[in-house]
This record gives C-alpha cells, sequence and structure tokens, in this order.
C-alpha cells in the first residue's frame, strides 16, 4: 500500500462543514468523503492519505484515512481537459484544521519528513517511503493507533476479488 497527500487550501476551497465532520470522525463514525486527486491514476483501494492544510494558518497534516474507490472522472468544464480525477475514502483521524492540526508544517521539515516535499500544488503526490514511515509512526503516537474502517477494509477486499487473476 502506498500514502498520498490530499491538499488542502481554505483560501481556494471553503469547507464550512470540516468542524461537523471532525466531531463526527472523533466520535467514531465512518465518514466518507471525495477528494480531487490531481493527475494520479495510481491510486488504489486501501492506500492511505494524509490530508493537509496549506496557504494559511495553521499549516500541516490534520487527517488521514483509507481510500476506498480508484480515481474516477468527474466532469468538470472548469479544467482544459473538461474533467478531473478524484477519489472517494473513509476518515480514520481528522481534526477542525481551521483551530489547529496535528503534526504543524515546520515539523515537517526535520529529517526524515524533510525528504517530502509536502507543499505540493494538487491533491495526489505520492509520500516517499522513508517519510512515509516515520510518518505512520508519529502519527500513531499523536493520534492513537485505529483499525482500518470497515468501510475501507471491505473496498480493498473487493478491488483484490476484482483483479484477481482466474
Amino acid at each position: 500500500m502506498s500514502a498520498y497527500l490530499l491538499i488542502w487550501s481554505p483560501k481556494k476551497w471553503p469547507w464550512p462543514e470540516l468542524s461537523d465532520f471532525a466531531r463526527r470522525v472523533q466520535e467514531g463514525a465512518a465518514v466518507a468523503d471525495t477528494w480531487g486527486c490531481g493527475f494520479a491514476r495510481g491510486i488504489l483501494p486501501g492506500d492511505r492519505v494524509f490530508l493537509h492544510r496549506v496557504a494559511s494558518e495553521p499549516r500541516g497534516l490534520f487527517g488521514s484515512g483509507y481510500v476506498t474507490r480508484a480515481p474516477y472522472e468527474v466532469p468538470d468544464p472548469a479544467y482544459k481537459r473538461g474533467y478531473r480525477l478524484c477519489i472517494d475514502f473513509v476518515y480514520d483521524w481528522l481534526v477542525d484544521a481551521n483551530d489547529n492540526v496535528v503534526i504543524a508544517r515546520d515539523a515537517l521539515r526535520i529529517h526524515p519528513f524533510s525528504v517530502q516535499t509536502w507543499d505540493a500544488q494538487s491533491s495526489g503526490t505520492v509520500i516517499k517511503p522513508i517519510a512515509e514511515g516515520a510518518l505512520e509512526k508519529r502519527w500513531a503516537e499523536l493520534t492513537g493507533k485505529r483499525p482500518m474502517p470497515a468501510a475501507a477494509v471491505a473496498a480493498v477486499a473487493a478491488f483484490d476479488q476484482a483483479t484477481r487473476r482466474p
């Protein structure tokens, strides 16, 4: 499994439901979402995603989840190609990034996190394996260890079944 960055810029994309989403996730609800993933077509069910707030403080990582649907095209005339790629995922942790983040951007400037480009212009950037391992460890220390949500487990099983050779 791989891990990817999902970028959120409050200046570009207002998110009035964020506080409600965060509350529900922290209460243990299975909260699903859809997110643009740039040009990344290689994202698979079960892959990890981390949400990164950019462009205004507090900058940093504030959410995580597991992909439940691989990239698909959504018609969008605002894009030159006429569509944008999106993924579906389910959160396993989320805080209201209007107030705080789990890992501040400055903390990501230290090795081994510093090998990663965190300030991507669009979502779908692969998190390098050396940074991913350290990130998962630090994330678990700060947020607790949780199992993969049932929706993600089901999506991985369905994907494995569909791609299994006879």
